[in-house]
């Protein structure tokens, strides 16, 4: 039996679609009632372990979890060494550089000289500001970014955005995409190496699923 991680929140719903097209049934994960953290697959051939978003990168990487689906966004700002192995395509979203729709600055390099930039990514927000030579003091929030510009404690903000309706309802605009983040497929390096077949055969059950649907 291997193990699993799947991530809880907006992606959930969408992993265990694709898991249970490739045989693996943990639909029990989705059930409001249910408060295990833990799931046998119904063929009893692979575990699940329900963790946050942002975890999913650790359970793999230590090996507690032979394979995981997580956001790009979460695999890029943890630079933890896991098996990068499919692009699922769900989850889109835009990792954006943001400020107040009133602010006059239409570009990255409208912002004033180490200005303070408020991000979750900090490690993104900072390679990115480093790439365009832009000196930012950037400013660690776990909440809701948005407040920054708003209570004036940054100029901008670096932060997923899906729909655009969160910063349009604060007062902000995005003026810039850093890239396009959706769900990963991804795998232990160890576990892949010691594989006997049953990572595989999984892997590439739902990689023909990605490829049929395109």
């Amino acid at each position: 039996m291997f193990t699993i991680a799947l991530p809880k929140g907006a992606l959930l719903k969408d992993s265990i679609s694709t898991f249970k097209r490739a045989g693996l049934d943990f639909s029990d994960a989705l059930d409001a009632e249910n408060r295990s953290l833990t799931f046998e697959s119904n063929c009893k051939r692979a575990k699940a372990l329900l963790v946050r978003n942002g975890d999913v990168p650790v359970y793999v990487s230590y090996g507690q979890a032979d394979l995981g689906i997580v956001g790009y966004d979460v695999l890029r700002e943890s630079e933890l060494k896991v098996a990068k192995l499919l692009d699922l395509g769900f989850g889109g979203c835009h990792m954006s550089l943001a400020v107040k729709k009133n602010s006059n600055y239409l570009k990255p390099t409208d912002l004033p000289a180490n200005c303070k930039v408020a991000s979750k990514f900090i490690k993104t927000a900072r390679s990115y500001f480093e790439e365009l030579s832009i000196p930012v003091e950037i400013v660690h929030l776990t909440g809701s970014v948005e407040l920054g510009p708003i209570t004036g404690m940054a100029e901008a903000i670096v932060d997923l955005v899906a729909t655009g309706k969160t910063l349009k309802e604060n007062g902000l605009i995005k003026i810039d995409d850093l890239f396009y983040s959706s769900a990963r497929l991804i795998g232990n390096p160890l576990s892949m190496r010691l594989d006997d077949n049953h990572l595989r055969d999984t892997i590439l059950s739902i990689e023909s699923i990605n490829v049929i649907e395109k």
